[in-house]
């Protein structure tokens, strides 16, 4: 019941689920940064991916290029994750090999959307 009241309130659920997505990455990237030893680059794709949800939920046209800057150094860092743990940690793999196709995905379909943001 309550999931059908918010669902009635967002006008296009796709952009929904990519904000939602990029919310709960950045919440991911947060919790993991002590156990990370506070690496920065960690902590930096938390930040971004919490301003980039909060921006495609607004509708903002900035939350675009966001977007893009995530792909780029989203898709670094999780490909050098993949190489560094498929020798030693097969799930940490798994993780973020779904990580990258998943920011690839909704990459995207904020690309293809892009006129939905406001300018």
């Amino acid at each position: 019941m309550l999931f059908r009241s918010i669902s009635s309130k967002i006008g296009n659920k796709g952009m929904f689920a990519t904000s939602l997505f990029y919310a709960i990455v950045g919440i991911i990237f947060l919790v993991l940064l002590p156990m990370s030893d506070f690496a920065p680059h960690v902590g930096l794709l938390g930040i971004f991916s919490l301003v980039t949800a909060y921006g495609l939920l607004r509708k903002r046209a900035w939350s675009f290029w966001l977007v893009v800057i995530l792909f780029v150094s989203g898709t670094t860092f999780a490909l050098f994750m993949i190489y560094d743990a498929l020798a030693n940690a097969y799930l940490i793999a798994l993780g973020m090999i779904a990580y990258l196709i998943l920011t690839w995905v909704f990459t995207g379909y904020t690309a293809m959307k892009r006129n939905a943001l406001e300018a």
